[in-house]
């Protein structure tokens, strides 16, 4: 009888290995969290990844970033940073400015708008994120972070 992950793909036949069982789990587990972290932002107007450049640009504070460390900070890589922050300047969540010194480099901050809709996100993503995982408890759920660290530093 197949358990977990094979039933609930309907898969017949055992996975190749452990590694590639945990390897499905995690892409599928992570592919229902963030389609649940996408339907809680859609009433907002914001994709995941735009929310992400929004707490990096949080974070920063005043001083902001250049596209590059937004880029390098991203939870998710895409493949085009500028298109992104251009999206979101029009929207006036984020505002640039370019150097005075070297025309080159280009500073993000994150706008009042920005910053108004990040407090309006905040409480409805923690309830999303408790619903989605707090069943778990604090010791696994600390657990599950350092196993997926130790993956990831190996990658």
């Amino acid at each position: 009888m197949p358990g977990g992950l094979q039933k609930e793909l309907r898969q017949t036949k055992p996975f190749r290995s452990l590694e590639v069982e945990a390897a499905l789990s995690i892409a599928r587990t992570a592919a229902r969290l963030d389609h649940g972290v996408a339907q809680a932002l859609k009433p907002f107007g914001l994709t995941p990844t735009q929310y992400n450049v929004l707490r990096i640009l949080r974070g920063a504070g005043a001083e902001g970033l250049c596209r590059n460390a937004v880029g390098e900070r991203l939870v998710a890589p895409v493949p085009d940073v500028t298109r992104l922050l251009d999206r979101m300047e029009d929207a006036a969540l984020i505002s640039r400015e370019r150097s005075g010194t070297d025309r080159r480099f280009v500073t993000t901050r994150i706008t009042g708008k920005g910053l108004d809709l990040l407090d309006q996100i905040d409480a409805p993503l923690a309830a999303l994120h408790q619903r989605q995982l707090g069943h778990l408890g604090k010791r696994n759920l600390k657990v599950l972070v350092d196993v997926l660290t130790e993956a990831r530093e190996r990658l």
